[in-house]
């Protein structure tokens, strides 16, 4: 077993390693970054997706305002999926939404734990206490 004291890391290691991997999907749509993607418009939906993944995915690896950025992620990842997966299938497996629904969820439980250890809102607070 895991002692518990150990809880705070394992929660920044999810929350830094799905911040990361948010981010790439955004820069993945508007910047063809790492790899190219479906070319979407800024003001598109899926323009708007991808920004919100850019600065979600940043603010969430960073741990700075988390709680509010990963609650805003969690909701664009619910709404990506009941509008671009669930039309395609029943399954998430099917319909390519497994990806969705996991970050939807990881997300709502960094909104709803906070950030764990190794987060700029740790350091804020601290400095606001000083």
């Amino acid at each position: 077993m895991i002692p518990s004291r150990y809880t705070p890391y394992a929660l920044a290691a999810l929350r830094i390693v799905s911040g990361l991997l948010f981010l790439e999907h955004g820069t993945q749509k508007l910047l063809n970054f790492p790899i190219p993607g479906p070319g979407v418009e800024l003001f598109s939906l899926l323009g708007v997706g991808g920004l919100i993944e850019i600065v979600g995915g940043v603010l969430i690896a960073l741990g700075l305002f988390t709680r509010i950025a990963a609650f805003v992620c969690s909701g664009e990842m619910a709404v990506a999926y009941w509008l671009f997966h669930a039309p395609g299938g029943v399954f998430p497996a099917g319909n390519g939404g497994d990806a969705a629904i996991l970050f939807c969820f990881a997300f709502l439980l960094i909104a709803c734990t906070g950030p764990g250890a190794l987060s700029l809102d740790s350091s804020r607070k601290s400095a606001i206490a000083v």
